[in-house]
């Protein structure tokens, strides 16, 4: 009973400093507050948010803690496998595989592969044409040369 009601004092003195530390904050004119800055995140949790955000901490603090026990071992003879980087590290050797056609990928493909390709044709065309020209009307003296 006595913890509870120590527990529940210790929250409410939390909450009170965490009201002050967000009254300093203020917001960029052009940027949305971050999500973690949000007041709702803070205030307005209900008990089953809080009792799943502190599962999953204790689930990555446990994690954690093995890994950390595992790669400090001093009689370890074997390597460590981490899930996460054999996921990360299969991911980019097989980029294709989990390749997703998106508008942003589309213009990224756009404009580094089709658009230089179209511009210097153009580049190289108008001026090839523009040389051409000056030759015919005889204001460009044609020097014999396999580069001009």
């Amino acid at each position: 009973m006595v913890t509870a009601a120590v527990n529940a004092i210790f929250h409410e003195i939390s909450l009170r400093s965490l009201q002050t530390n967000m009254a300093d904050y203020k917001e960029a004119p052009l940027a949305t507050r971050p999500r973690t800055l949000d007041p709702n995140d803070y205030f307005n949790l209900s008990p089953e948010k809080r009792r799943a955000d502190e599962e999953r901490a204790a689930v990555r603090a446990n994690l954690k803690r093995q890994y950390q026990t595992q790669l400090n071992n001093p009689h370890r003879k074997e390597l460590i496998e981490d899930p996460a980087l054999t996921r990360w590290v299969y991911a980019r050797t097989n980029p294709y595989a989990h390749f997703r056609p998106t508008f942003k990928t589309s213009m990224f493909g756009f404009m580094f592969g089709v658009f230089p390709l179209f511009a210097l044709y153009y580049i190289f065309k108008t001026d090839r044409d523009r040389k051409e020209a000056q030759i015919k009307a005889g204001t460009r003296e044609r020097r014999f040369g396999l580069s001009s």
